[in-house]
């Protein structure tokens, strides 16, 4: 099902039937006529302190994984958070999220600290209990984010990612954690260099995830029909696909080919233009979007 809102709404999204039924209910106010949905849009700012640590909740816990990379040839390293309450007596999904080009497994932690913005949604019961996955994107040996973060090496080293991700990362992460070893229960997305990852990776193996998000996605994004060959296969298999971009970023033209491209084939998606630059202001608000989407 196609949403579409007037021009003077910034924020336009597509959504299948379910998801405005169990997620956003604010569209309940609607019009359904002839398979579209007129209303409000459904998104609203983060309130105030969305992104601030708070001493009245409980806290869930951050810590380094090392993880043998056969892709690579080296052990490499990534961050994981677990909600609070985590036990190892409880499987939950898992949420991979991929940071820039001039970034690292740190980005996500130090530029928009996801800790933060999950314990809080999880404290409101808005998010759905999840493990985070922030890993290092640039596949290589030396995978520091130094020198020139262009160089061809470092650029193929971001492709070279999704067989790290595929065959090393995820099989370790589900023999050393109580996580749910199946698609539906696995998402990926990411910023920048990482959301062109998430979009090229998750629809590119809709085997294994069926939650992408694409984050103000950089010019590493396949073109449409690359990414979607099948829209009938695609609308079968996702659960979710959001893109999102600031109104005031330069690599806007990536998100809003796809979104055009989806549009046309009526593949649901959300598609969230906010108001910035391409800056963690614009991130951290898609990704207290996207989380409550997730895994319901």
């Amino acid at each position: 099902m196609l949403i579409r809102f007037p021009l003077e709404f910034r924020n336009k999204f597509s959504l299948t039937t379910n998801m405005i039924m169990n997620k956003l209910i604010l569209l309940l106010s609607g019009i359904l006529l002839g398979g579209m949905v007129y209303g409000q849009n459904a998104f609203t700012p983060p309130p105030t302190g969305f992104d601030v640590a708070r001493n009245d909740i409980p806290h869930g816990k951050i810590d380094t994984l090392s993880y043998p990379s056969e892709t690579v040839g080296s052990t490499r390293k990534a961050l994981i958070y677990t909600p609070p309450g985590y036990s190892a007596d409880q499987k939950l999904p898992v949420l991979y999220l991929l940071h820039g080009i001039g970034g690292d497994e740190k980005e996500w932690l130090y530029g928009g600290h996801p800790e933060v913005i999950i314990d809080n949604l999880y404290a409101e019961g808005k998010v759905a209990p999840m493990m985070v996955v922030m890993p290092n994107g640039r596949a290589m040996k030396d995978d520091r984010a130094t020198g020139n973060v262009f160089a061809p090496d470092k650029v193929e080293a971001f492709a070279r990612f999704e067989m790290d991700l595929l065959s090393d990362l995820i099989p370790f992460v589900e023999k050393n954690y109580p996580v749910i070893q199946d698609r539906e229960h696995r998402a990926i997305a990411g910023l920048s260099m990482g959301g062109g990852q998430s979009l090229n990776f998750g629809l590119g193996n809709l085997d294994s995830f069926a939650w992408v998000g694409g984050f103000s996605s950089a010019p590493n994004t396949k073109k449409p029909e690359e990414l979607v060959p099948d829209p009938d296969k695609t609308k079968e298999q996702l659960k979710l696909l959001w893109i999102s971009c600031g109104d005031q970023d330069g690599l806007i033209t990536f998100s809003a080919r796809l979104h055009d491209y989806l549009e046309v084939h009526k593949v649901p998606h959300i598609y969230f233009i906010d108001q910035g630059q391409h800056d963690f202001k614009v991130w951290k608000n898609s990704l207290y979007h996207f989380t409550q989407l997730l895994f319901k």
